[in-house]
């Protein structure tokens, strides 16, 4: 069973549960609420996201640029006909009838062809390129679900601190109203006071209004209506990493699938040098040909031919062409050695970049921890103070501006640490569907493409072509049509038992029969 399919289980599930209570209850419930993991999130954007798909049908134009390059190769029949009347003053005077036909048959097959043969590796390199770019896609994008979920969590975690601001600031609100009825404290404490919380309520409403349009975001990357209400139940947390950093390049450099499609296009580049350097070469075709002809169409009185043999073509001077095509195909490859260069170069960098934020994330995490609970102790004592009239109360406010922005620095480092690690993961090349270094391994070894990736998948239901996903996506409609129509007939049972409930004069439903009717 497929991830999509058991998604949407889940999902008609959900929908079913809501359609059987509003039958009992008589009350209509919103179906467009859905509970998420990370775990789900990631699966969704994999299997709905557009940029994956529009990286599916790149593989399947390689697939087919490689099959018109090896049918270049192959066999070939064309079929001539003509048919045509002469006149004149000879054919008249002798009574000649002009009208002349003839169909010419020929059967063709290239024996040698080197611009064919380098072709044909370019479209074969060109192929395994583009799988390894769809796996490199798969790993952005679950980078991308990745951060949009944990930034869900990150807004939601700032609502509960700017959320506790305001009613602390509410509770000194109350404590400066009442000091100020008796006369202990100055009208100007209150209006500092009430200043203060109107801030901190226009902060809550950022935030509130930052969390729907994170929640948006991840629906639009995992595929759901931008509308649609999440039900998220993690929390960020803190888990030690204890890769070093010189593991974390190493891996790297193996495993990153835009490492590998660059070390392809070199390939590619290096089959166009062969291409051009075949203007120096023969080409060699076997022909045979069969010829008829006469006055009349296919009639026995006609003259028959045939041939068969071999052609051989060789340029022998074409003023320089092939030298010119060979020096500018020697650098464009060289252009692709400098960008696989540059690739590894990066590779590095966003290791270093990812694993640097890591650690600087780690150690603001304890730090902010500390900072956090000092500064709730600080306004504990600033509060009291004020009470006692020791205090003023400036030195509150400042305290609860301390205390907040402390616990927003605490939830910012714990976001940062998981964002960090998830950016060194891509960095790092984890795969998602495919292991680069066994897809090499298998190609290097004289594998096609797909049985490339039949050797290098790391999950059964792993979709690589266009094709495979529309024929999956057909199979899958057809299974969601008959949940759909099962859970229709489950809701029409139950209320069924719910209206002879109403209804003492109905027929009774019984447990049995609502059993019998749900198994068909």
């Amino acid at each position: 069973m497929n991830k999509k399919n058991r998604f949407y289980k889940k999902l008609t599930a959900l929908i079913a549960t809501g359609l059987l209570t509003a039958a009992v209850s008589g009350t209509a419930l919103a179906a467009d609420t859905v509970q998420l993991d990370l775990h789900d999130s990631v699966q969704m954007a994999l299997e709905n996201n557009r940029t994956i798909r529009q990286a599916l049908t790149d593989v399947d134009t390689a697939k087919w640029t490689l099959s018109k390059a090896r049918r270049t190769m192959g066999p070939t029949l064309s079929w001539n006909t003509t048919a045509y009347r002469i006149g004149g003053d000879t054919y008249e005077k002798q009574m000649i009838d002009g009208g002349q036909f003839s169909n010419n048959l020929q059967l063709g097959m290239p024996l040698y062809n080197g611009s064919v043969k380098g072709q044909i590796k370019q479209a074969r390199y060109g192929l395994n390129a583009q799988d390894l770019a769809l796996e490199e896609t798969k790993q952005a994008i679950r980078l991308q679900a990745t951060s949009d979920y944990y930034n869900i969590l990150q807004c939601r975690n700032l609502i509960d601190v700017d959320q506790e601001s305001v009613n602390t600031l509410q509770e000194h609100l109350d404590n400066v109203n009442a000091q100020y009825r008796v006369g202990t404290v100055a009208k100007s404490d209150v209006l500092a006071s009430q200043v203060q919380l109107a801030n901190a309520q226009q902060a809550l409403v950022t935030a509130q209004n930052n969390y729907d349009i994170a929640v948006s975001t991840l629906n639009n990357v995992i595929g759901l209506p931008t509308d649609t209400v999440l039900d998220i139940r993690d929390q960020l947390k803190y888990t030690k990493y204890d890769l070093t950093q010189d593991d974390c390049t190493n891996y790297a450099l193996d495993n990153r699938a835009d490492g590998a499609a660059a070390r392809y296009a070199v390939k590619m580049a290096e089959a166009a040098v062969e291409t051009a350097k075949a203007g120096y070469q023969p080409t060699v075709n076997a022909v045979a040909t069969k010829a008829i002809a006469g006055d009349k169409e296919f009639n026995k009185d006609h003259t028959e031919t045939w041939t068969a043999g071999v052609n051989a073509s060789w340029n022998v001077f074409d003023n320089g062409l092939t030298q010119a095509s060979i020096k500018s195909a020697n650098m464009a490859l060289a252009k692709a050695q400098e960008e696989a260069a540059q690739t590894d170069d990066q590779i590095r960098l966003d290791v270093r970049t990812a694993y640097l934020g890591l650690q600087a994330a780690e150690k603001n995490i304890q730090t902010t921890s500390v900072a956090v609970t000092r500064a709730e102790e600080d306004y504990k004592i600033a509060q009291v103070r004020y009470s006692a009239g020791v205090g003023t109360n400036l030195d509150v406010m400042d305290a609860n501006e301390k205390l907040t922005t402390a616990r927003t620095n605490y939830y910012t480092a714990l976001y940062n640490y998981n964002t960090s690690k998830a950016s060194l993961d891509k960095a790092m090349g984890i795969p998602v569907d495919l292991d680069v270094v066994k897809y090499t391994e298998a190609e290097q070894a004289g594998a096609t493409a797909p049985k490339a990736r039949e050797a290098a998948k790391l999950k059964d239901d792993a979709v690589f072509e266009m094709e495979q996903l529309q024929k999956l996506e057909q199979a899958n409609a057809a299974a969601e049509a008959a949940t759909v129509q099962d859970t229709d007939q489950a809701a029409q049972t139950v209320q069924k038992s719910a209206d002879a409930a109403e209804n003492p004069s109905a027929a009774t439903v019984t447990s049995e029969a609502v059993a019998s009717d749900m198994a068909h």
